[in-house]
């Protein structure tokens, strides 16, 4: 099996795996616990959060540790500057787990466009801030999790700011590619999440400015400031530190290197099928490789699994759903064009001779798939 899905998850790295594993056997404590045991969790706890802040250039009281990206962005949806008729300005390209709440909250809603290229205009988001006024909260993701696209998140933020809003960021896929400290500068809070950068499942973050209002997550604990109770995942978020700090330590390397493979990647599928295949999105992240085909949908998928390759039809929570992409549709696309996108992201373990083999199977398979091979 040739793994093209990293976007969807990533394997945990050997340097994360042995930072957690005493967390889960000789230093299992309770960090909320009084005596010795509890307090060398809570000083792992304190550290890795310390570290967090510090790769993001925040304080260490503006981390706030989830179970991963979808709490965390649930969380600044539900719990940012909420208040009375307030309004919601969100992108139409957002993750499920801030359109969902959005949509739920019960406060006003305003979904700005994105361009052919999935682009959100920073005059547009002006200009509906003008118009609409009494928006306090505004949500563009820095990069989308279908496409790559990467959003102009500076110019949004200082939109949303002119007029008095905060802006938060689904920064979940932004974190192996993107410089952190840059992105949360810009924003009143963004979403991370473990598993994206070689860290584990099931832990994330959501990183709030000191002032910005935050209502409480789960209550009934005294954990995150008591803004989310329950018991710390102690060895997680130690996995957390641990993978963020790798993954930006490696930016730069890891952007050259998946963005060459992403390239010849597409060259040779776009060069051996022609008007048959498009490529999706304008500016966009280095390891992603988002395909529209003329003739596809999940058949096609199932054949390239079969045949070897591992990717997906967009977002891996919605992987089972049969409906058209949403990001796709936003982006102006036909209701059977978006069912025909296949998305490709390419990770730190992948090498070129898989980038060659996949590309000649997704050449093979299509070909066969559409009665041109056979």
């Amino acid at each position: 099996m040739i793994y093209l899905d990293y976007a969807a998850t990533t394997p945990v790295r050997a340097e994360v795996l042995e930072a957690m594993l005493p967390f889960f056997s000789e230093q299992f404590g309770n960090p909320d616990s009084p005596h010795a045991c509890g307090r060398r969790a809570a000083g792992a706890l304190l550290d890795a959060r310390d570290e967090i802040a510090a790769l993001l250039g925040v304080r260490s009281a503006e981390v706030y540790f989830t179970s991963g990206g979808t709490e965390a962005d649930n969380w600044a949806v539900r719990g940012v500057a909420r208040g009375g008729e307030d309004g919601i300005l969100l992108s139409p390209v957002e993750h499920a787990a801030v359109l969902q709440p959005a949509s739920r909250s019960g406060r006003r809603r305003i979904v700005c466009r994105v361009g052919e290229d999935g682009i959100v205009s920073p005059d547009h988001v002006r200009e509906l801030l003008a118009r609409e006024g009494g928006v306090s909260l505004v949500c563009v993701m820095a990069v989308n999790n279908e496409t790559g696209c990467v959003q102009p998140v500076q110019e949004l933020a200082e939109a949303a700011h002119a007029r008095g809003a905060y802006f938060f960021s689904d920064c979940v896929q932004a974190a192996c590619s993107c410089d952190l400290k840059a992105l949360a500068r810009c924003c009143d809070a963004l979403a991370l999440s473990a598993h994206k950068v070689g860290g584990p499942k099931g832990v994330g973050a959501l990183i709030v400015r000191k002032g910005v209002p935050l209502t409480p997550l789960i209550v009934g604990g005294e954990q995150e400031r008591g803004l989310r109770g329950g018991t710390s995942n102690v060895a997680g978020v130690v996995g957390f530190a641990r993978a963020l700090a790798l993954a930006q330590a490696e930016r730069e390397a890891f952007v050259r290197r998946t963005e060459s493979l992403r390239d010849g990647f597409e060259q040779r599928i776009l060069c051996a099928l022609g008007g048959e295949v498009r490529a999706d999105g304008g500016r966009r992240a280095p390891n992603i490789s988002h395909l529209t085909f003329a003739r596809g949908g999940t058949a096609f998928l199932a054949a390239l699994d079969l045949a070897g390759v591992a990717c997906s039809g967009g977002a891996a929570c919605s992987a089972h759903s049969a409906q058209p992409s949403h990001v796709l549709t936003a982006m102006g696309r036909s209701a059977q064009e978006a069912l025909r996108g296949v998305r490709f992201s390419f990770g730190r373990e992948t090498t070129a001779e898989e980038v060659r083999e996949a590309a000649a199977i997704v050449i093979d398979s299509y070909r066969k798939y559409t009665g041109e091979g056979s």
